[in-house]
């Protein structure tokens, strides 16, 4: 048995460098490609908003209109309570951009919002247009103290209600 060899001619140092450029153009374009495919949401600002953004673990309070592509208004709120965290992924992206106080013109493309599924008035594969205005927000932690400080006030208020008076309250004056 035998071997056949075949002499292989040496690279220059020039012909080396052509190859390691050619490699990384190829893969800038790699890059380039990938990102300009990458879905991603429109977002204008109307009015700049002062202060922080908030973040997935944040609750926020918006004003806003959502629209189909043919201008049908979906669904509006003027104080709508959500948390970042359980929205479709380009409207959280664009709140996780926005600060208090800022209006805001957002454009979710399918991918990024209920993709091929319908979602109650919204047809599968639907471009959300959202006219959003940030009104505040809040911690979970901060939500979670809140209500639970309204839960009392409301037991002391029904206990104070309650038929006989808190103990040490007078009692209702006779009617004259």
């Amino acid at each position: 048995m035998s071997v056949t060899t075949v002499p292989l001619r040496p690279v220059s140092k020039g012909g080396l460098w052509l190859m390691w450029i050619s490699l990384i153009a190829l893969l800038v374009a790699g890059v380039a490609l990938a990102f300009h495919f990458t879905p991603r949401i429109g977002f204008e600002t109307v009015k700049a908003g002062t202060g922080p953004s908030p973040t997935k673990a944040d609750v926020v309070l918006i004003k806003y209109e959502g629209k189909l592509d043919d201008g049908t208004v979906f669904d509006a709120n003027e104080q709508a309570p959500l948390q970042v965290a359980q929205v479709v992924p380009g409207f959280g992206q664009a709140l996780a951009r926005m600060q208090k106080g800022g209006k805001y013109k957002v454009v979710i493309p399918p991918a990024l919002g209920y993709g091929d599924r319908a979602a109650g008035p919204i047809p599968a594969n639907s471009t959300l247009h959202f006219d959003i205005e940030l009104l505040d927000f809040r911690s979970e932690a901060e939500v979670r103290a809140m209500q639970q400080m309204m839960q009392q006030q409301q037991q002391q208020q029904m206990m104070q209600g309650a038929p006989g008076g808190a103990p040490g309250a007078p009692p209702p004056a006779p009617p004259q």
